[in-house]
């Protein structure tokens, strides 16, 4: 099981590595001038693979994860409400990765209208959601 438990908090800070850093090429992306493509090419490929990567990150995460929680039965039974509340978070998580790539198609068709402002305050979201899980995880608090 330990082996399961570290693969699964190697894979989940790889994941969010990736959460952290994509908004902040959003940011970068809001801030190109109108006459810059070239510029506007590198940063959209640059997001691109690394959508691509973190999604894939995100996979062996949720597996180990799962694996942990169904098959060694980590936050069954009684007194693990705080299982409830992480499985919560995993959900936001995965609604937060998902947004990160409608973020991205939007950026790919020019249709973004959000200042390089509010892509900052999107970029710390990833950062209470981590926090939350890991609260959960090791405090229990319920």
């Amino acid at each position: 099981m330990l082996w399961i438990k570290a693969l699964h908090i190697v894979f989940i800070a790889a994941w969010f590595a990736g959460l952290f850093y994509l908004p902040r090429i959003f940011v970068n992306l809001a801030q190109v001038p109108a006459n810059s493509q070239a510029e506007r090419d590198r940063l959209l490929l640059m997001a691109d693979k690394l959508l691509r990567f973190t999604t894939m990150l995100a996979v062996p995460a949720l597996v180990f994860g799962l694996w942990l929680w169904l098959g060694y039965g980590i936050g069954k039974g009684p007194g693990n409400g705080w299982m409830h509340a992480k499985l919560t978070v995993v959900l936001l998580v995965l609604g937060y990765h998902h947004a990160c790539g409608v973020l991205l198609r939007k950026f790919h068709r020019g249709e973004n209208r959000r200042s390089h402002v509010w892509y900052r305050w999107f970029n710390e979201l990833p950062v209470l959601l981590l926090l939350a899980a890991v609260v959960l995880v090791v405090v229990k608090p319920f």
